[in-house]
């Protein structure tokens, strides 16, 4: 079996060839300079060639999530051994396991929470609760560490955050939190499980304490799959986490371009500090909201090693509602005058990437039916913003499934398959765009998690 450090530069080997290869079939490296030179101007006119360099323009918004992530998966090894512990387990703060639920699927939750209870005790974890707030009672087992706190239905936060920042709110206040300021919170959503590499890496984090938030890496392709397309599709993400997500944490220490809202840990004192009351526009995307107000504070970040699990959505018409919520709520962050400018500066650049999606996604077509010369180094970012973006999905496939595990043929499949996605994930994300910009922005759509068929009494 390869080691971390062997897999790490094959990883890299394969990375700088996809780079490469198209880099030469897309013309952003030449080999040769014989091909005819056209004047958009006089063959296309003023206007119009006007509108082809300015999406060719828009193409460049995702050029700097595109170098976070290029510098995440090379500098920093993608394939890290198990997470060891720096610390014994009884030297840990209290930990807080806190789970956020609509109530919506009981059964879940249960299940959930019965198997992260079992993984924090193998684990060794001592010192620790965990928690469920949620708005409809859940009758979860009694265990004294097991909590259910029901969010009643007349609470009302001061600035009307509503959602689950509503919920997480209720936690905070006074009377209700039962944690000291040096107690940590780990935040998950209905579905995630715990590891014991994840475990372990929060162990790491709490115990050296120099930051007060974290977040580490979750994949979608554990146990049983339910929908392969959009497993496929979430493969991305799973890059995202070690690309973007990783190097600004270990680089920065800053959520340049925010973060995910579960395998979120923080610092009570912190979380109590920053508070989730933040409004409307804060109730949509809580979790950006969160961050960016937390990195306007002043606090720093780090990035968690060992993986969580979660599963994607199990339907297209929810992977769709999913990517609308994430849209409209970054948009609501990005346009709120409660977080200054240089703040969130990147991340109005990678949503506005996102919101224009639907006109530099014209560039694929227009390349060839209308080209126009533009300088080389122009040429060749474009492709490489390309050549990155595709490299994820082959990345995640990776990371997130085993080759000695599903053997090279099915194995490659994936690969092919993730590849596959990419259009109906373009097609898909377009339709978000499109449907985001004109539905009802302050709107939280809760994705089914729960594969099993609901109970006839």
């Amino acid at each position: 079996m390869l080691n971390s450090k062997t897999k790490h530069a094959l990883h890299c080997a394969l990375l700088f060839s996809v780079i490469i290869i198209f880099e030469l079939l897309t013309g952003g490296l030449k080999l040769s300079s014989d091909e005819t030179v056209i004047d958009p101007w006089v063959k296309y006119g003023f206007t119009i060639t006007i509108i082809l360099y300015t999406l060719r323009f828009l193409a460049f918004l995702p050029l700097p999530q595109i170098l976070l992530n290029f510098a995440g998966l090379t500098l920093y090894n993608a394939f890290p051994d198990n997470v060891i512990l720096k610390g014994s387990p009884l030297l840990a703060p209290f930990i807080c396991v806190r789970i956020v639920t609509r109530g919506d699927y009981p059964q879940l939750v249960k299940n959930n929470v019965s198997r992260n209870l079992s993984k924090c005790l193998s684990a060794g974890l001592e010192h620790f609760v965990i928690e469920v707030v949620t708005d409809k009672p859940i009758h979860l087992m009694k265990d004294r560490r097991v909590i259910e706190t029901v969010v009643p239905g007349n609470y009302k936060t001061k600035s009307g955050a509503l959602f689950k920042a509503r919920a997480l709110q209720y936690c905070l206040e006074e009377g209700v939190n039962t944690l000291s300021d040096s107690d940590w919170i780990v935040h998950l959503d209905e579905e995630t499980l715990l590891t014991e590499n994840s475990i372990r890496g929060i162990l790491n984090f709490v115990i050296d304490g120099k930051h007060s938030f974290g977040q580490g890496l979750i994949t979608y392709a554990n146990e049983e799959v339910i929908n392969w397309i959009t497993t496929l599709a979430d493969t991305f993400r799973v890059a995202d986490d070690m690309g973007k997500l990783r190097f600004q944490f270990l680089m920065f220490h800053k959520p340049l371009l925010s973060w995910k809202g579960s395998y979120v840990v923080t610092q009570v004192k912190a979380e109590r500090d920053v508070t989730f009351d933040n409004g409307l526009d804060g109730s949509v995307a809580e979790d950006c909201f969160f961050a960016m107000k937390a990195f306007k504070m002043g606090y720093t970040f780090n990035f968690i090693e060992g993986e969580m699990w979660e599963k994607s959505p199990f339907t297209l018409g929810d992977f769709l509602q999913q990517r609308k919520r994430w849209l409209q709520g970054i948009l609501l962050v990005v346009r709120s005058k409660k977080i200054p400018l240089k703040n969130k500066i990147f991340l109005s650049i990678s949503c506005y990437s996102w919101v224009t999606m639907p006109l530099s996604t014209s560039n694929i077509l227009l390349a060839s039916l209308c080209p126009i010369p533009c300088p080389p180094l122009i040429d060749f970012l474009c492709a490489f913003i390309g050549a990155v973006s595709i490299y994820m999905y082959i990345f995640g496939v990776i990371k997130s499934f085993s080759l000695y595990r599903f053997g090279v043929i099915k194995f490659s499949l994936c690969i092919f398959g993730a590849l596959a996605t990419i259009p109906v994930n373009v097609v898909i994300e377009n339709v978000a765009v499109i449907w985001g910009l004109l539905g009802k922005k302050h709107k939280f759509y809760v994705v089914n998690k729960d594969n099993r068929p609901p109970l006839t009494v």
